[in-house]
């Protein structure tokens, strides 16, 4: 099985290489493509006004300057173009990708274009508690990594479907089980624009989120980390809300 590796928080970061070992794992036939700098937070944007640059930095790995969307392209279309992976993973993200992350989530873009180009992908990423962005716990991945990978792909991925990972913040000898969730919806009061001043005295704007208590429905990604277990959730490609069709076609006569 050929491997595609990928992610958004840039070639140095540490979860690529959780994700790496990961991957090797599961095969010794893997490709590392990842952006030159982290590029978390521009969901599934291309770079049409800019060209791409590509460093080969070892065997099978490369760095692109370029978004993950970018990456996947250029491994799938360029790196990979003469036997194409069997598989792109995505991650390990610093940090959850749920609820509303999903829009927003370099992380998840990747798998999405893999999905679109016609391989089966995975996202993952690895929560962490408030306040340790430094200190960051990869041990759950890591060790856990590998074996849900290889139930996800025994269930079988169905074309238009990508697979969203969130492992939680705990010990993996504290991890209470799998849990199959939808996509959960947290309060966005927190979030907020915080405004500042540069030296000169010049205004500046930081998007921020503040620390509040949330009570997530039950069945969702959300809650299922709270409960200190991984969070998969397959995600469709076809965005279109069915019952509003229905709705608008009867309404409008089309």
């Amino acid at each position: 099985m050929r491997i595609l590796v990928t992610n958004d928080d840039g070639i140095h970061a540490p979860g690529l290489k959780v994700l790496e070992k990961i991957a090797r794992e599961l095969s010794d036939d893997v490709y590392v493509v990842a952006p030159e700098t982290d590029q978390s937070g521009v969901s599934h944007s291309l770079s049409l006004n800019d060209p791409l640059r590509l460093r080969e930095i070892s065997s099978n790995h490369f760095a692109v300057k370029g978004t993950p969307t970018d990456c996947v392209i250029m491994g799938l279309k360029h790196i990979l173009r003469e036997k194409q992976p069997d598989l792109v993973l995505s991650g390990v993200n610093r940090g959850q990708n749920v609820a509303e992350d999903v829009t927003y989530s370099g992380t998840i873009a990747a798998a999405m274009e893999g999905t679109i180009l016609g391989v089966k992908s995975i996202a993952m990423s690895q929560a962490y508690r408030f306040g340790s962005h430094e200190g960051i716990d990869w041990s759950c991945a890591e060790a856990l990594g590998a074996d849900t990978v290889r139930k996800v792909l025994a269930i079988g991925i169905e074309p238009g479907i990508l697979v969203n990972i969130n492992f939680p913040a705990c010990a993996p000898t504290e991890v209470a089980g799998i849990a199959v969730s939808v996509q959960g919806q947290r309060n966005q009061a927190l979030l907020d624009v915080d405004k500042r001043n540069d030296g000169r005295g010049n205004p500046y704007y930081w998007l921020a989120f503040a620390r509040g208590r949330i009570t997530p429905a039950e069945g969702t990604d959300l809650h299922a980390l709270i409960d200190r277990k991984i969070s998969i959730t397959p995600l469709r490609l076809d965005l279109t809300d069915l019952p509003s069709v229905t709705r608008y076609a009867e309404a409008l006569g089309g």
